[in-house]
């Protein structure tokens, strides 16, 4: 008998990573899908273009694993947007953008 196959969520990354939102450009919500490599304090912020911080969607510690977050834009204006993943010792961060 072969052996039962893991799917995408039960499977451990190797490394820290971090998707581009989908859809993007979005006009109210979007998701964001990041993988974690082993357990550790996970934080995902969304700053403005300015750099000012928006919103944290994530401030916790999470087990290694690959994971998906939806972002709500309620009352933001539209524009660009950046959002941060800081786990471990990786910092990575993309660019999103809001159309009304």
């Amino acid at each position: 008998m072969l052996p039962e196959r893991k799917t995408e969520s039960e499977m451990i990354p190797l490394k820290f990573h971090l998707s581009q939102n989908y859809p993007n450009p979005f006009k109210d919500k979007t998701l964001i899908k990041y993988c974690v490599a082993y357990k550790t304090v996970v934080n995902i912020r969304v700053f403005s273009s300015d750099g000012k911080q928006i919103k944290s969607l994530i401030d916790e510690i999470q087990e290694a694993g690959t994971y998906e977050i939806e972002f709500d834009a309620e009352g933001l204006n539209e524009g660009d947007y950046f959002y941060e993943l800081k786990a471990g010792e990786c910092s990575k961060v993309k660019k999103m953008i809001l159309s009304n």
